[in-house]
């Protein structure tokens, strides 16, 4: 479904992607192990057609993403690709529900999928919540409902724990796991935690070589 060939990113002098290849089938779960500033970011924002690349090839559903117009990458990444971040990126003036159907919405689909996307991740009855009303745990459990109310093929996942607690953390990645798995979707979480990684199917570690396969 996903193929990255021989991919490779500067910024200046200073590589950040050395020959990345990785290659990715329906349904499978992938971790990126790597330390913060190695370059994560970067490789998810190519792989979503957000940072044009120097080398290499990226192809999606058998289509060539470093052959598209910025309008096609924009079209593909609102119908097949699905966001997780750090930093949760929910509007603080929509309610949960609102914020969820999103990208619904964004897509002209009915927006009623959306209340069952948040009862999914165990918010049911906070439909109507404001975001500063709900903890980090709940805000990122709003996110991943709304990475996945609209059924993409690939969901791409930048340390959606970075902010938590280990509590939370471990919770949240259960849900993220569960939750993909679910929908049937492709997914590539990134992260520095190896212990993020360990539920993942397969685990890889972004260095300045490249992408090297975890046991």
């Amino acid at each position: 479904m996903l193929r990255l060939s021989r991919v490779s990113k500067r910024f200046g002098e200073r590589t950040v992607l050395n020959g990345v290849s990785l290659e990715l089938a329906a349904g499978e779960y992938v971790a990126v192990v790597g330390e913060s500033g190695i370059g994560k970011s970067t490789l998810l924002n190519a792989v979503a057609g957000l940072e044009p690349v120097d080398a290499g090839t990226i192809s999606f559903e058998g289509r060539e993403l470093t052959a598209m117009s910025e309008d096609e990458l924009a079209l593909l990444r609102r119908e097949r690709f699905g966001f997780v971040f750090q930093a949760f990126h929910v509007l603080p003036h929509l309610t949960v529900e609102q914020n969820v159907a999103l990208p619904l919405l964004l897509r002209d689909l009915p927006a009623e999928g959306a209340r069952s996307a948040v009862a999914s991740v165990g918010l049911a009855g906070r439909e109507a919540s404001l975001p500063r009303e709900l903890s980090g745990g709940e805000l990122q459990r709003v996110a991943i409902a709304r990475a996945l109310v609209g059924r993409p093929s690939l969901v791409l996942a930048d340390e959606p724990t970075g902010n938590l607690d280990p509590e939370n953390a471990g919770r949240i990645l259960e849900l993220f796991r569960n939750e993909t798995k679910k929908h049937g979707a492709a997914a590539i979480l990134a992260t520095h935690s190896e212990a993020a990684a360990a539920a993942c199917d397969r685990r890889y570690r972004l260095t300045s070589g490249g992408l090297e396969p975890l046991p």
